[in-house]
């Protein structure tokens, strides 16, 4: 036997026409044979094939019904069926390409046609397998650069509103405890779980803009003169400007976040004065968030509130500040907010 040779099956109803085909076929290929439909269907179930010669007109289940219900499997699919029939009508011709069939000879055929059409389409699905191959090979390779992509992303985006927290004297796990109340939030406010992971990365994001703000005005003990609140205000729409340029979706929510996550729900809010739903969800969810955590915090202008003082706040700012429907989310599952805030302590 040679190393690699091809396996055909010859399926015909007629002995006498195997018989030719073997003949013809024996000293190039490892050859199969089948009388009938069904008898081929567990010969291909059983055995590797590289490419079949398909009678049409056939007891049982003719030719047609054997090419159907291969081309119909995945395991099956790939292999070339040449159909070999006296049938030498246009519909006949017609539907075994329809079926997938890779080429139609009539008989009486001629020895050299057979064999050379045989070795084209042997030769073409080797090829077929080969770019096949590689196209999941590169499909892989590229799956895995953009996995490393997005990795990186997450990793600049953390990073960013690390930085951008840390210039206002704030720490690291400022942007962890707002990234996981924000999927807490999503999650029960029902959003689809990709947006939810993404806000979760996203939200870090939310006071970027503060890198472009002076530390006098960023770091000052005590509360802002109207003209160094103007100045402050900018940090929402700078951090806007500097993720909005990006067409990657993580970054483009983290720019709707750095943009609207000062607005409130009554429309007294900045940068723009936003009502309502005019403010995207995640701007809406993050604003919750990110005040929650701030209250409970040291930060250089006051001292951390207690639990109580925030929770009133929180309803009587439902329906001003805040999205009601967010309120009443996070005082359904206020034992999970505090449990987060309790595994990340500053």
């Amino acid at each position: 036997m040679i190393d690699n040779q091809k396996t055909i099956l010859i399926v015909d109803d007629t002995e006498l026409n195997i018989n030719i085909l073997m003949e013809l076929l024996e000293d190039k290929y490892d050859l199969l044979a089948a009388l009938d439909g069904e008898d081929a269907l567990e010969i291909i179930a059983e055995e590797d094939i590289d490419l079949i010669l398909l009678d049409i007109m056939m007891p049982g289940i003719d030719g047609f019904e054997v090419a159907r219900r291969l081309k119909s499997d995945h395991k099956t699919s790939h292999i070339p069926i040449i159909f070999i029939t006296a049938k030498t009508d246009d519909e006949s011709i017609e539907e075994a390409y329809d079926i997938g069939g890779v080429d139609y000879i009539t008989k009486p055929f001629r020895a050299r046609e057979v064999l050379s059409r045989i070795q084209n389409h042997i030769v073409l699905s080797e090829q077929n397998h080969i770019l096949e191959h590689k196209v999941q090979e590169k499909t892989k390779e590229l799956q895995e650069l953009n996995k490393e992509l997005e990795d990186t992303q997450r990793e600049v985006v953390f990073t960013m509103g690390a930085i951008g927290e840390r210039r206002s004297k704030e720490t690291g796990n400022h942007v962890k405890r707002v990234a996981l109340y924000s999927e807490l939030l999503a999650k029960k406010y029902g959003l689809d779980p990709k947006d939810v992971q993404m806000l979760k990365e996203a939200s870090p994001m939310h006071d970027i803009g503060k890198v472009a703000i002076a530390d006098a005005i960023l770091n000052k003990p005590a509360r802002f003169t109207p003209e160094e609140f103007e100045i402050m205000k900018e940090h929402a729409k700078l951090g806007y400007e500097m993720l909005n340029h990006s067409t990657r979706p993580l970054l483009q929510m983290a720019a709707i976040v750095a943009y609207e996550h000062h607005e409130k729900w009554d429309g007294t809010g900045y940068p723009r004065g936003l009502k309502g739903e005019e403010i995207s969800i995640y701007g809406r969810i993050t604003a919750l968030a990110d005040v929650f955590d701030a209250l409970g915090s040291n930060r250089v202008y006051k001292p951390a509130w207690d639990d109580e003082k925030i929770f009133n706040l929180f309803k009587e700012e439902r329906d001003k500040h805040f999205d009601p429907k967010l309120v009443d989310i996070f005082f359904e599952n206020k034992d999970e907010f505090l449990a987060i805030r309790d595994s990340l302590k500053d």
